[in-house]
């Protein structure tokens, strides 16, 4: 049996590889970090939505108005309408203009449901601009008593 032994020099060898092992170590720190602090970051809590104190847009001329009363019945303007009709009633007014915004008001007693079945019968009826009406300033922190 024969061995050979290396009696070269005592220099060593250049290694030209990365060791990544440091940097999965830290971005799995940074995972789990990340993974624990995500749910922390989103909060429930109960809203009162009904005011804003955002700049209003100038009013155009002529606005459409469509009107949710407390009592859930449907107004294009003065005109009552009925839900089954508002697509028929809001073509009559824009003269078949589905580009035209309407303005939707909604008595502060109206549930979010009720608004979303609204704004949904509105785009079956081909209107997707739809701007919600809302109180001014001063106003809607008064209202809000």
């Amino acid at each position: 049996m024969a061995a050979r032994l290396d009696h070269g020099s005592d220099d060593l060898s250049e290694n030209h590889e990365i060791n990544v092992t440091p940097f999965i170590d830290v971005m799995l720190v940074l995972l789990i970090i990340f993974m624990v602090a995500a749910p922390l970051a989103t909060v429930d809590v109960p809203v009162d939505l009904p005011a804003s104190t955002a700049q209003p847009n100038p009013r155009p001329d002529k606005p459409l108005f469509l009107t949710i009363q407390a009592d859930k019945t449907l107004s294009v303007g003065d005109a009552p309408v009925a839900r089954e009709a508002l697509g028929a009633a809001l073509d009559g007014v824009t003269h078949g203009d589905k580009g035209t915004r309407v303005f939707l008001r909604a008595d502060r007693t109206v549930d979010y449901g009720e608004l979303t079945e609204v704004m949904n019968a509105l785009r079956a009826a081909g209107y997707l601009k739809v701007a919600l009406v809302g109180l001014e300033g001063a106003a809607a922190g008064a209202g809000a008593q």
